[in-house]
């Protein structure tokens, strides 16, 4: 008997951001790749961090699918890395080689208490790491933003005063991120 592989679903997003904290009003049309083991609340993770960011040059990669690529980045026109987007909770040599790569590392963590015994875990072994970010993405919120996954969606991304309010035709999440470690 021959094992068939399982094939990334396809998932259609407009989205049309408006972050009066950056002064960024923009919209993108992106097709995401949902690898098999990814489960919805993060690649709503991976979308949310995509709009926070959000810049004409900001690119999902391969993702789970390229240990060597982050979920989302920057690069500029030689090829460096400006910024590079982990999602969950990466180990610390991952974390330190991407700070020795990139000018600047955000590592967007979801998980609720898992995510901070996580990071309880790493955050002495990343002190020297002065290009590192780590926000965390409550988890009743992520839960949340699940619940307005579809095949293909429409979302309205708005930021003001740090709080994100994303909404779609299915409802409406507001997002307080938490900012764990910021750019020393």
């Amino acid at each position: 008997m021959c094992a068939m592989a399982l094939r990334a679903t396809i998932y259609k997003a407009d989205i049309h951001v408006a972050d009066s904290d950056r002064h960024y009003y923009g919209s993108h049309s992106l097709t995401i790749a949902k690898h098999p083991s990814e489960t919805d609340e993060r690649m709503m993770v991976r979308i949310i961090a995509f709009a926070i960011q959000a810049r004409e040059d900001l690119v999902f990669t391969k993702g789970l699918s390229d240990t060597d690529e982050p979920d989302i980045w920057i690069k500029d026109l030689t090829g460096a890395i400006d910024l590079w987007i982990e999602i969950g909770q990466p180990d610390e040599r991952r974390i330190l080689k991407a700070c020795g790569r990139s000018k600047q590392v955000i590592v967007y963590c979801y998980a609720g208490h898992t995510s901070k015994i996580w990071w309880e875990g790493i955050r002495n072994k990343l002190e020297r790491a002065r290009n590192l970010q780590i926000i965390a993405v409550p988890d009743s919120q992520v839960k949340a933003l699940s619940q307005l996954v579809e095949r293909s969606m429409i979302l309205h991304v708005n930021t003001q005063d740090h709080e994100i309010y994303v909404s779609t035709d299915k409802g409406q999440v507001t997002i307080n991120p938490e900012i764990w470690r910021d750019i020393q």
